[in-house]
């Protein structure tokens, strides 16, 4: 006797079996090209600290100091920012609206922390972007990633006033999980930022 398959039981696999939108890929692809980005200019950082060494010039130079306890913090806040992103886009996904907006915002902050905290080591640096390649190299890096973590927290913002709106359903939120691969990705960048030019 043949199984009855029901029409709910066909929409069900058809669901489990959607294929991603053009959205998500047209995302991936600017995340890619934004990772070739910045793997340019960190490549470029290693090569020219490496012919400075070579030449025997210290790196950093002397009188440049960096605030690495510092920065060690604000790196842990950023990181700690990539829970709440991930929890209101998780949130959304379930419909709960209440849980999204509140998440968002306290991205919105910690994100607004780190930038703080970015702005003042730059106005209390004891070196600027003229200090030799170091500085250039040094205030191009973290100033880059510093505006894609703005556009972020602007995103957010966005995001987050929409949600007041009730503009987010459990089935259309394409702005929320674009945002939420966007953050996830200044992380990740953040980190091989601080590893390459605070602890190495």
């Amino acid at each position: 006797m043949s199984a009855v398959v029901s029409p709910a039981e066909t929409h069900t696999e058809g669901e489990e079996h959607k294929s991603r939108s053009f959205g998500w890929y047209g995302m991936v692809f600017f995340l890619a090209s934004e990772a070739i980005f910045f793997a340019n200019l960190i490549a470029s950082y290693l090569y020219l600290r490496i012919r400075a060494t070579g030449l025997g010039e210290p790196w950093p130079p002397h009188g440049a100091t960096l605030e690495t306890g510092l920065i060690a913090i604000n790196t842990v806040i950023l990181l700690s920012s990539s829970f709440p992103m991930h929890f209101a886009a998780r949130a959304i996904s379930k419909g709960n609206k209440r849980a999204l907006t509140l998440n968002l915002i306290l991205t919105v902050i910690l994100g607004s922390i780190f930038l703080s905290i970015q702005a003042w080591e730059y106005t209390h640096s004891d070196f600027t972007p003229s200090t030799g390649v170091f500085g250039s190299t040094f205030f191009t890096l973290t100033g880059f990633h510093g505006a894609h973590v703005t556009a972020g927290v602007l995103f957010l913002l966005v995001c987050f006033f929409r949600s007041l709106r009730v503009d987010f359903t459990k089935d259309r939120h394409f702005a929320v999980s674009a945002v939420e691969m966007y953050w996830h990705f200044v992380d990740i960048v953040w980190v091989i930022l601080f590893l390459v030019l605070y602890i190495i």
